[in-house]
């Protein structure tokens, strides 16, 4: 028998990215199915890649979460929000490193180091229009220096989307109890920090909801809506939210989304193709309300 992990996810802001570049994060409308797996790895304490066994094979760190059922249920849908962000174009101090992977910051310094001055220069001597550690750095083809092919840099603009003011309800379906069981406990009690999408994004409150029994749909038609501080949009006061549910196939009305986790390797993550359904819960009149932490 199938039984469902629930999660709150809450915050004043979230940050889902689908397609996110440098210079645009994007944000999902709903959490993503590779962001909470990657919330319960981080709580787990796995790491981004196990070390050979003796045979030298490697075994997958998302061996057990991947395959979960994920369904997410849209309490408190919340509202985008873009944050105009500017990166850069300031003043950036000397450091005894970027003598040695810098040539223009070791050229501009040595006549003070020379007069015996280096006190005054490690951290403090600034050079216009530069912003970041160097970057490109290589060795001198003539000398074999480390130096920085790339030294200047101007102001860097990028656009940020969160969420803000949304409530989720998350659904991780397994017929391994124990497996949902050490989740809901780690996620309280978790090995490293978690966050929502984004660094920048902490839960706030009670995560875990406890283990029930049944499939996605009644699970989240099991339960009542989640309070949300601002109050319960209009559309959502009839107890018919939106939900969308993993499908284990493709089935009729399904479509694929491009988010199962294959891999947090830190060099890239990866993900394929999982198929899920949209479809409104009507909540059971009956669910009792919840009594949260906050």
């Amino acid at each position: 028998m199938s039984h469902v992990l629930l999660l709150r996810l809450a915050a004043p802001l979230q940050s889902w990215g689908a397609a996110s570049r440098f210079g645009r994060r994007d944000s999902h409308r709903r959490p993503t199915k590779s962001g909470v797996i990657g919330l319960c790895a981080a709580a787990l304490g796995i790491p981004r890649e196990l070390p050979p066994e003796a045979d030298g094979s490697r075994k997958d760190p998302l061996a057990d979460l991947a395959p979960l059922l994920f369904g997410v249920r849209a309490d408190h849908p919340g509202k985008p929000v873009r944050d105009y962000h500017t990166v850069g174009a300031g003043r950036f101090p000397l450091r005894p490193r970027d003598l040695v992977t810098d040539h223009r910051r070791a050229a501009a310094a040595a006549p003070l180091l020379e007069a015996g001055d280096s006190g005054d220069t490690f951290g403090h001597h600034e050079l216009a229009d530069w912003y970041g550690s160097p970057k490109r750095i290589a060795a001198d083809p003539l000398t074999g220096t480390l130096v920085s092919s790339e030294t200047r840099r101007n102001a860097l603009i990028t656009e940020r989307w969160y969420l803000s003011d949304a409530t989720f309800l998350v659904g991780l379906q397994s017929p391994d109890t124990g497996l949902l069981e050490r989740i809901a406990h780690a996620v309280e009690h978790p090995k490293r920090l978690l966050w929502l999408g984004r660094k920048s994004c902490p839960p706030s409150g009670q995560l875990s909801l406890g283990v029930v029994p049944g499939p996605l749909v009644e699970a989240f038609s099991s339960v009542a809506l989640l309070p949300c501080e601002s109050g319960p949009p209009e559309r959502l006061r009839d107890n018919h939210p939106w939900a969308w549910i993993e499908s284990p196939r493709p089935v009729s009305g399904a479509r694929p989304v491009m988010d199962q986790p294959l891999s947090f390797h830190a060099m890239g993550p990866q993900h394929g193709a999982r198929w899920e359904t949209r479809t409104r819960v009507t909540i059971d009149p009956r669910a009792a309300e919840w009594n949260l932490i906050p």
